[in-house]
């Protein structure tokens, strides 16, 4: 049998190579190669090792006829197109915690660089200045430190913020208190963070929720004088806003390492006199970049010689006997821990995965791993059904697994339910003809659905004519209904519907639907 063949198209440390031979596999090390020049090639090999250099696109897919699985040494898989991945049957795999600490420290530097404004005494001293009395900073021992996302990155940050006699303030919706006592911190909503912190660093993917979440409304709520650090995402701010506040003293400095647009050629940000940035060195140091290294040969060797999944970011952790049974339930599962994410308001403290008839004779791990993915995917855009248990429980969150050997009034279930500071929230759902996995309960309210694509979820009064009053504004609008699945707890009591439609609906329409008669939750779901 011969030996699985890998391709390294982007610089790594040599020692990666090392670990692949050592591994059994045979290993080409080619940087710096074309885009041509790697689709001529990559039909040959059963893995490739990148960085951020080589563009995994799907005309290279197209011809990698025996490639298994991409490794990508790092978090970001933005070069490497998933679904054309997924549908190729390739693995794509990442390592999303082995730049923590260099991307935590690199934050700390940038805040004792806005505390002291080191960058701008820099140029003019070595430009022949003697700019002593220019120059003011601050300390940052006794400040507050304001913490946008507590989990992996934002913990080690807390603790050396921690270190440096500072007060830390964590804003996190997966945070509990608990885990909070755990850190050293205070658990806080993203507007008493913004009127407490002298400091402000970021540290949370870019998802919907997470996107310009400093914007111009949310600076505007920060204590006058701030500072503002960003070694997370490019896109958390609004980088224009961001400059009109800089202009009028409300923020008194920035720090970006990540910008909305990479490379960032032009900003409203550049040459203001109190902003300092950096090109997205948060992961450049060598310990990060050996550590990555080593982390992306170990995970894809053991995928090439031993089947072992890690870290995988389409996929879930699944023996060859067990995936074709359960793949209609972790579709099941992953629909349903997305729809309580979405849905579910305030800070979650526990989940508990329930599992009745038919389900609860399968492996309990990967559905529980598929609801955790579905659920954390809407906070973080590098889970996948192989960490999201770990992310959950970094962030102290309460999970338990219940299996029911009796059979209730579908042959097979799955229930997920949530604890939020408003109480308990469920969603259940079955198979229909063993693979057509369909929402049938909804906090309380029987409901079938099937969870797909673009979707919208109102509450409303049980009343007549108001299924006229939302079709014809979304009618008005342009938007199309696919499919339309109606709910009620009592006649003229409180009703749910769920509505899938063909494009995502604009915030304007939303706006509209939750001002119309009767209306008490509007919310755009996606699945």
């Amino acid at each position: 049998m011969s030996k699985p063949k890998v391709l390294i198209s982007d610089k790594m440390d040599p020692n990666a190579a090392r670990i692949f031979e050592e591994r059994g596999c045979d290993v080409d090390v080619k940087p710096g190669m074309t885009s041509d020049e790697l689709k001529a090639v990559i039909g040959q090999y059963d893995g490739l090792a990148i960085r951020s250099a080589t563009k995994v696109t799907k005309d290279i897919l197209e011809a990698a006829d025996n490639l298994k699985v991409v490794g990508r040494a790092g978090i970001g898989v933005d070069n490497v197109d998933i679904p054309a991945a997924s549908a190729k049957g390739v693995v794509v795999m990442n390592t999303p915690f082995g730049n923590s600490i260099t991307t935590a420290e690199h934050a700390i530097a940038m805040m004792f660089a806005l505390a002291r404004e080191i960058p701008a005494a820099n140029t003019r001293t070595q430009a022949g200045e003697w700019p002593k009395n220019d120059f003011m900073g601050v300390e940052v021992t006794g400040k507050t430190l304001g913490l946008i996302g507590a989990g992996n990155i934002g913990s080690i940050v807390a603790s050396r913020a921690l270190g440096l006699r500072m007060k830390v303030v964590a804003y996190d919706p997966f945070l509990t208190e608990e885990r909070a006592i755990e850190m050293g911190v205070e658990k806080a909503d993203l507007d008493t963070l913004l009127t407490k912190a002298d400091f402000i660093t970021l540290h949370t993917p870019l998802t919907d929720e997470t996107r310009n979440i400093l914007s111009a409304e949310n600076l505007a709520k920060t204590k006058k004088g701030v500072r503002i650090v960003n070694c997370a995402r490019g896109g958390l701010i609004d980088e224009a806003a961001l400059a009109e506040a800089l202009d009028s003293g409300q923020v008194a400095g920035a720090a970006l390492d990540v910008f909305q647009t990479e490379p960032a050629k032009d900003s409203p940000l550049f040459g203001k006199p109190n902003f300092i940035c950096t090109p997205h060195l948060g992961a450049s140091t060598t310990e990060a970049q050996v550590n990555v290294a080593l982390q992306v040969a170990e995970q894809m060797a053991d995928y090439l010689v031993n089947g072992g999944v890690t870290n995988a970011l389409n996929m879930p952790s699944l023996s060859a006997e067990e995936a074709p049974k359960l793949k209609p339930y972790m579709k099941l599962a992953e629909n349903l821990g997305s729809l309580v994410g979405q849905l579910a308001h305030g800070n979650l403290t526990k989940i508990s995965i329930e599992r009745e008839g038919a389900a609860a004779e399968l492996s309990g791990k990967p559905i529980e791993g598929a609801v955790l993915a579905g659920l954390m995917r809407c906070y973080s855009d590098t889970v996948n059904m192989v960490n999201a248990p770990y992310l959950a429980k970094e962030r102290g969150l309460d999970v338990r697994s219940i299996r029911h050997e009796k059979e209730g009034a579908y042959n097979t279930l799955i229930r997920v339910t949530v604890g939020t500071e408003q109480g308990d929230r469920s969603v259940a759902g079955t198979l229909f003809g063993a693979d057509a996995p369909r929402l049938v309960e909804m906090f309380g309210v029987g409901i079938e659905a099937e969870l797909s694509g673009d979707m919208l979820y109102i509450v409303n009064e049980d009343a007549p004519g108001f299924i006229g009053r939302i079709g014809t504004l979304l009618g008005e609008n342009g938007i199309n209904i696919g499919t339309f699945h109606l709910g009620r707890r009592q006649a003229g009591g409180e009703a749910v519907l769920l509505l899938s439609v063909d494009a995502p609906i604009p915030p304007e329409v939303v706006k509209a639907a939750c001002a119309l008669e009767g209306v008490k939750v509007v919310m755009p779901l996606a699945f």
